[in-house]
């Protein structure tokens, strides 16, 4: 039509428009898994826009890397990246699941296991150091720009992986078995202050039970647990930062290494 700019009579080609397909649904498998955008608190529709909105830039570099246009070749497509984004995101959530596991081992130690209740953000249950250092560290993560840190090694994944392609099974197992084995030492460095302590304190009261049979020692712990665990918490707590940002670097070189096979 006379008049109108000319960029209004162009039209978008198919492999961008599949390109931006494909690089979104990684994203949104990525965005339902990782923290801190995993959690309940990020609506939806906000979680698929921001899919939309990582994808968007990337879309004309990719537009080489989509298969056929073919119901079969598409459908493969999109299942091998809710898969990578699935994979990458689950490895995301392991790292920082270290965190709340650290405090889960505090409430244990300490008596306020007992207090678990079921959260709805994160859908499970959790006692009140358990949800205490989760929260902190989602907080940390983005007041501290470790999300960015975690998006820039997901972007990166594009560059290592192509939309036609999946993980390798090989390196998945070896980098989740790692994972675990960083999880459980990564939550008891933080915890284990605090959980020395409290261990002390379980023998001092095994040795009063001894010594002074008459005693209510089981009555008397829990009340001395709480206070010792109430009074020697930021030690544990102080470290956190810490943590958080190692957490970071560790997911964003993780990932494009977890994408790219080792390689």
């Amino acid at each position: 039509m006379p008049g109108l700019p000319a960029a209004l009579g162009t039209t978008v080609g198919l492999d961008l428009l599949l390109a931006l397909l494909l690089a979104s649904v990684r994203a949104v498998a990525f965005l339902v898994l990782a923290p801190p955008f995993a959690s309940r608190a990020v609506n939806g529709r906000v979680k698929a826009m921001l899919a939309v909105a990582l994808s968007l830039p990337l879309a004309d570099r990719l537009r080489e890397q989509v298969p056929a246009a073919e119901p079969a070749a598409l459908a493969t497509a999109v299942v091998q990246q809710v898969l990578v984004g699935a994979v990458l995101g689950a490895f995301c959530a392991l790292v920082f699941a270290a965190v709340q596991a650290a405090g889960d081992l505090i409430d244990l130690f300490g008596g306020f296991q007992l207090a678990s209740a079921y959260d709805p953000l994160s859908q499970n249950q959790t006692a009140i150091f358990g949800k205490f250092y989760n929260m902190t560290a989602t907080a940390l993560l983005v007041v501290s720009g470790g999300h960015l840190l975690v998006l820039q090694g997901f972007l990166r994944t594009y560059e290592v992986l192509p939309l036609d392609a999946g993980v390798s099974v090989a390196t998945v197992a070896e980098v989740f078995t790692t994972g675990a084995g960083q999880l459980v030492l990564s939550a008891l460095q933080i915890a284990a202050p605090l959980v020395a302590v409290l261990f002390v304190a379980d023998i001092g009261l095994g040795l009063l039970s001894r010594v002074a049979p008459a005693l209510n020692v089981f009555a008397m712990s829990f009340p001395l647990k709480i206070l010792v665990t109430l009074t020697l918490g930021g030690f544990a707590f102080a470290v956190l930062p810490g943590v958080v940002d190692d957490a970071a670097g560790t997911v964003r070189d993780t990932l494009v290494r977890l994408a790219g096979g080792g390689t």
